[in-house]
């Protein structure tokens, strides 16, 4: 879950994302050579590998197609993947199966790959099923999250710097019970549309423009410009962000993450109206120092910081504050910044 720093990974700019406690697992054990390795999900069945490939399993898949580019295949094995996280939601499930399926397979493979490796490794997994360049933010902080703290991402670089949750507040996840598919949400002309403004602003990529520049856009190109206004001022609120965080500033957090919000919603056009009322009424709730929508966008959830000692009534008065408009009760979370991924070797019983 990103706390701020939104559309900017794939214009390799700054993030700050940090593990949620959810959990994708594999449990993985040798099958007899020869035979097809096959993998299980609960309630979802069982497939080959490289056999007829159902839709819960395309992630897998191409991740182990990928692997093997990268010579990285592993003899026959049998392996079950279950997991809490909600699909849809803009809380980074596929990223967390790429991650956890490029773990277990070079385990099986007895090859050790770095998360950062890993992570590039999911970032082509979405690049090739979804037909459109992505960022990496999502797998890089699967696969090297710190407990407790988020962390601040250079894209270009893939540098990444823990930086703990401020003391005395807590990350609350509002899911407004919304969905939308990413290849559906505009993603693509977003994407272009910054490739377009970085071009005709002269740089690599809009991490490099400056804000005079940007502003010269707006008369003859107004779309590049709102795109490029966003990414360049998002990238200069994460960086202040780590300050904050450096500094304990929960108040200065939240101010950062309100107005990440507003140019999500007004400059990039990524909001939706169930996210912009789930954040209008955290920002009024008790304890609450910001909120924003997380994610892609068009759906899905928001995020909250929220003084601890406010959780309670904070998410009981959005709870219902939102269901009055949505006629349905949203999904409210309190989190602790998770640990990444990790293996875990079993001995048989």
């Amino acid at each position: 879950m990103n706390l701020i720093g939104e559309h900017t990974d794939y214009n390799d700019g700054f993030v700050f994302p940090m593990a949620l406690p959810f959990d994708t697992v594999i449990a993985v054990s040798s099958a007899p050579a020869g035979t097809p390795s096959e993998i299980r999900s609960e309630g979802f069945g069982c497939f080959e590998i490289d056999g007829e490939v159902p839709a819960w399993a395309v992630y897998i898949q191409t991740m182990v197609e990928l692997l093997r580019e990268h010579g990285v295949d592993a003899p026959a094995w049998r392996g079950t993947v279950a997991t809490d996280i909600p699909t849809g939601a803009s809380l980074s499930s596929s990223a967390a199966i790429e991650v956890a399926t490029g773990l277990a397979v070079a385990q099986q493979a007895g090859v050790a790959l770095d998360g950062v490796t890993i992570a590039r490794l999911g970032q082509q997994v979405e690049t090739r099923l979804l037909g459109v360049p992505t960022g990496i933010m999502d797998q890089v902080i699967s696969a090297t999250a710190v407990a407790g703290s988020a962390n601040l991402i250079d894209c270009r670089t893939l540098e990444t710097t823990p930086h703990p949750i401020p003391s005395g507040s807590t990350v609350v996840i509002m899911d407004t019970m919304t969905r939308r598919e990413l290849v559906d949400s505009e993603f693509a002309e977003r994407t272009s549309t910054c490739l377009r403004a970085a071009e005709l602003l002269g740089v690599d990529a809009l991490r490099d423009a400056n804000a005079d520049a940007v502003a010269a856009l707006e008369a003859e190109h107004p779309t590049e410009w709102m795109r490029a206004a966003h990414v360049v001022a998002e990238d200069v609120r994460t960086l202040a962000a780590a300050e904050a965080m450096a500094a304990g500033d929960a108040v200065r957090l939240g101010e950062l993450m309100t107005a990440s919000h507003d140019s999500l919603r007004d400059l990039y056009e990524v909001s939706s109206e169930a996210l912009d009322q789930i954040v209008e009424v955290a920002r009024s709730a008790p304890g609450c120092h910001g909120a924003r929508m997380t994610g892609g966008g068009f759906a899905g959830c928001a995020v909250a910081l929220v003084a601890t000692n406010d959780v309670a009534p904070f998410t009981a008065d959005v709870a219902a504050r939102f269901e009055t408009w949505a006629g349905e009760t949203p999904r409210l979370w309190p989190c602790e910044a998770a640990p990444g991924a990790s293996v875990e070797l079993l001995q048989p019983s």
